[in-house]
């Protein structure tokens, strides 16, 4: 591994998903950084869907792509009260706008910086832009610089997904409130 690289921050470009020429980046960051191995389909889904919610970290010193987000945001359906008949059952459901961090990346060079951080920050702050209640992701138990990550940013563990990923690991399900839902 690459000794880390120190690099002025504030140098750094942040875009969103334009197009097939930024897809081929971020398969390379996320193939090369997580531990699941993911269809050209599940990168489609997300950034096709919410180019808005995927965040590319550009260089221009060095002219490279070194970190990147992608992210989702849908209803998500927080209760459902029991009542007599479907139609009052189907008016009385209770939703939340919950935001899903899919993938973050950061090139292993260019790690300690504080770029996994501000990722994460724009994403949930675009997130909130759009009215979102919460904020979720999940992370392998053993990656601990994630979870530091994370709960510094208010996230909480929701709870433990045993043999979450195809290497057999379990992951914590991390959940950040931004509203309160009635």
């Amino acid at each position: 591994m690459e000794d880390p690289v120190k690099i002025d921050i504030s140098k750094i470009e942040y875009k969103h998903y334009e197009g097939e020429h930024h897809l081929e980046l971020i398969i390379d960051m996320i193939k090369a950084e997580l531990s699941e191995p993911y269809p050209i389909f599940t990168y489609r889904y997300f950034v096709d869907n919410w180019p808005e919610l995927t965040f590319l970290a550009y260089y221009p010193p060095t002219g490279e792509y070194i970190g990147c987000a992608v992210s989702k945001l849908e209803p998500k359906k927080v209760r459902d009260p029991i009542i007599q008949s479907d139609t009052d059952r189907e008016k009385d459901q209770i939703f939340c706008k919950s935001g899903y961090v899919a993938m973050l990346a950061v090139l292993p060079k260019y790690r300690g910086n504080g770029l996994g951080r501000i990722l994460v920050e724009k994403t949930v702050q675009a997130m909130e832009e759009q009215e979102a209640d919460e904020v979720v992701l999940e992370t392998e138990v053993t990656n601990k610089a994630a979870l530091h990550l994370y709960q510094s940013l208010g996230f909480v563990r929701e709870k433990r997904l045993l043999s979450y990923y195809l290497n057999g690991n379990d992951a914590f399900k991390l959940i950040l409130f931004l509203k309160e839902i009635e």
